[in-house]
């Protein structure tokens, strides 16, 4: 009999954010014996096979085919398979079914930051308060999101447990080499969403006194809804020599273009766990971030903390990392060490304690 099903159908070849967690998490719950609803194969796990077509790849045809997907389809594999629990990464599962679930649910910002008219904010509005009811247990990805649970879709904190994130520490940590050809450069690693908070970033860039000696490279997804706009204010403060919009960069590239960063600057307005700033901590390099949301959880006293509204503060920031030698070498030491706090060991162990009592 197969106990428990894990549903992998988000796993796609450009993981962002959801997808990161599902693909770091999952092979370290091997020993739940699960059976793993996925598109691709794993030989070490019992695999039934999905569609290949319900990811964000697809698009927001991806997100719909899945979601029929998860009521119609999912039941009845549920079912077939005589599981007694489904554990869903992402907050999607059959509602009105006789299937027993645990679901992670990763933020609430589409409420917090709502749009008129989005499917997305709809989705959350309706779908998600839905399924977090009918959940056996949920969990989220920091104390923050928790209480965001709580307030937006009245869910009792004692159905609610927050696991942090984590990152790969063989794969972000310190590099020595360094290009010395290379302008130094403060990076932002994520979409460019409104919530991101990248027009600040940017007026705050160019309000640095010596902002010609420096640069900033915005590694992430064009989007076309909003990356046209920010390439607008950037032509308009007359600084476009010095911002690089890098659009996706592939996992393997990350590491080296986070260590030669003379900072990660991440302003955002809100974020359910934040795993650009524990990977670059992991990597050595100084962070500057949000002192809202579930980010000061992350980075502790390891990195400058700004009010992400006020453009000023994130300008002050980036004038004392680039002036300063000693205060960069310390939030490096302190970021290194806050990052061995997290590992995907530790977030697959509280995982399995929490799926193992429903099981």
């Amino acid at each position: 009999m197969n106990n428990i099903l894990i549903n992998l159908s988000i796993l796609f070849s450009k993981p962002t954010g959801i997808s990161v967690y599902t693909k770091n998490l999952f092979p370290y719950l091997k020993t739940l014996n699960p059976t793993l609803l996925t598109a691709q194969n794993y030989p070490e796990f019992n695999c039934y096979p999905v569609p290949d077509n319900l990811t964000p790849a697809q698009g927001t045809k991806g997100h719909f085919d899945r979601l029929l997907w998860t009521q119609f389809e999912l039941p009845q594999i549920y079912k077939k398979l005589k599981s007694q629990l489904l554990f869903s990464p992402q907050p999607e599962a059959p509602l009105f079914s006789n299937c027993r679930y645990i679901v992670t649910v990763h933020d609430v910002i589409p409420l917090r930051f709502p749009k008129r008219f989005s499917l997305l904010t709809n989705y959350h509005r309706y779908y998600i308060p839905q399924i977090s009811a009918s959940s056996q247990h949920i969990i989220c990805n920091s104390y923050a999101t928790g209480r965001d649970i709580t307030e937006f879709y009245k869910i009792p904190a004692t159905k609610i447990t927050p696991i942090p994130l984590a990152y790969d520490a063989n794969h972000f940590r310190p590099i020595n080499e360094q290009d010395t050809r290379i302008i130094p450069y403060f990076l932002y690693l994520g979409r460019h969403d409104p919530y991101k908070n990248l027009h600040r970033l940017i007026a705050a860039f160019a309000a640095l006194s010596n902002h010609k000696d420096y640069q900033l490279w915005l590694a992430g997804p064009s989007d076309r809804r909003f990356t046209s706009r920010l390439k607008a204010q950037v032509e308009e403060l007359g600084i476009t020599n010095q911002i690089k919009f890098l659009d996706y960069l592939p996992y393997s590239d990350l590491p080296k273009i986070i260590n030669q960063a003379i900072a990660l600057v991440f302003p955002s307005l809100w974020e359910g766990f934040g795993l650009p700033v524990l990977e670059a901590m992991g990597c050595g390099t100084p962070v500057i971030t949000s002192n809202i949301s579930s980010l000061p959880e992350v980075v502790g006293d390891a990195a400058i903390l700004i009010n992400p509204y006020n453009t000023q503060e994130i300008t002050d920031a980036m004038h004392k990392i680039a002036t300063d030698s000693k205060l960069r070498s310390h939030l490096s030491v302190k970021g290194l060490i806050q990052a061995t706090q997290f590992s995907w060991e530790k977030t697959a162990q509280a995982t399995i304690e929490v799926l193992s009592r429903y099981m």
